[in-house]
């Protein structure tokens, strides 16, 4: 993995807003039609080329080959069925935040404006309906395969410092799933990492940094009132044994773990404090670790670094440009958001990132300023770190 030897890098959390008309075809048609894996393709290879024109150092492929993020593994591995969602279905939009909130909620959800840009029909195609564990879970080869091809063919054309492609962990696979085969959630989690490794490896193999989201782990804190401090934390003690399982063998120096807290546009007044689960964050066999640093929920969580000491030879990525606002951040704000991190990490141990995914997050046009805005940023840090 690339560190920021004489220069703070730069990259991004891996959603990015697919073209409509992709979306559409891939919804319509389905992501395995002729036509459709063309223009995949070719929306990779621009993709690829508006980042390398914005100034982002360390690319993806915009996550165009996928719906939901943590859904997209249901259409590659056998053993989930895709079923109506049955009437007494524990509702996925609840949590402390919306009993203490609960006008603006309802104001947000009649006006469809939670993730604030839902024009990518085939993202949010895989809410749709449950899936459902019928059966073995065996992972298939042919979407990651494709996702790899398109990335190494757009990088041809658009050569990047380094280019990663984004995952699900499997405790945010569990999330809605429903399960008829496995005797025990142990055995369904231990299924889910065996599986999910297959598509790990596949990345790591092509050559590309692996970025493992896991937003539920955070989240949940939020979505389930019933836990107290200690049983949350024994909860996302556990998700990261089972994360660590799937992750096993794989060069940690290959590996990047990504924690947000939901990323919908609401007040996230109940997000779990970063400090409570920190010391367990650094548990994951990862080589670099991208939080939420940008927003008005977490921009103080720097502080943190004063007494928590970053294991050696690990890569902090915060994010210093946030989906979670309409306004574009000025380029100084940027480069201070860096400095606070590099003044207590070491600039070689930061990478400058985005808080989360800005695809269904926030419209392209402003997206794609946040991501110019955050090179530039960049570049005045650097001229200050260096410069003393």
């Amino acid at each position: 993995m690339q560190r920021s030897i004489d220069r703070i890098l730069t990259t991004h959390v891996g959603a990015l807003q697919r073209p409509q008309a992709l979306s559409q075809a891939m919804a319509e048609r389905g992501e395995w039609a002729p036509d459709v894996l063309e223009d995949l393709r070719t929306a990779v290879t621009d993709v690829v080329g508006r980042q390398e024109a914005a100034g982002i150092d360390v690319v993806d492929d915009g996550e165009f080959g996928k719906t939901l993020w943590m859904w997209y593994i249901r259409d590659r591995m056998d053993g989930i069925e895709a079923r109506d969602w049955p009437p007494d279905a524990e509702p996925l939009l609840k949590g402390r935040d919306r009993d203490q909130f609960p006008g603006f909620y309802a104001w947000a959800d009649a006006n469809a404006s939670i993730f604030g840009y839902m024009e990518d029909a085939y993202f949010f195609s895989s809410t749709i309906t449950q899936p459902v564990v019928t059966g073995p879970l065996h992972y298939r080869h042919d979407a990651v395969r494709r996702d790899i091809a398109n990335l190494k063919h757009a990088l041809l054309q658009h050569p990047a410092l380094e280019a990663f492609l984004p995952v699900v962990a499997p405790a945010s696979i569990e999330i809605g799933l429903g399960n008829e085969h496995y005797r025990t959630r142990d055995d369904l989690m231990r299924a889910l990492a065996d599986a999910i490794k297959q598509e790990y490896k596949e990345i790591i193999d092509a050559g590309f940094v692996l970025q493992v989201d896991d937003a539920w782990v955070p989240a949940a804190w939020d979505r389930s009132p019933e836990y107290d401090l200690d049983s949350y934390r024994r909860y996302v003690r556990e998700s990261i044994e089972v994360l660590n399982h799937a992750l096993d063998g794989l060069p940690e120096d290959r590996i990047r773990y990504h924690l947000c807290w939901g990323s919908w546009h609401g007040p996230h007044a109940n997000d779990i404090p970063l400090a409570d689960i920190v010391d367990i964050m650094l548990q994951v066999r990862a080589g670099a670790y991208l939080i939420e640093a940008a927003n008005s929920r977490h921009e103080h969580e720097y502080h943190l670094w004063e007494d928590i000491k970053l294991p050696e030879g690990k890569i902090l990525i915060p994010g210093v440009v946030t989906h979670s606002t309409n306004l574009v951040e000025h380029p100084e704000l940027v480069a201070e958001r860096i400095t606070r991190y590099a003044d207590r990490l070491g600039a070689e141990n930061v990478i400058a990132g985005a808080d989360c995914g800005f695809g269904s997050r926030i419209h392209p046009e402003l997206g794609w300023a946040k991501l110019a805005v955050l090179a530039e940023g960049a570049a005045l840090a650097s001229a200050r770190i260096w410069d003393r």
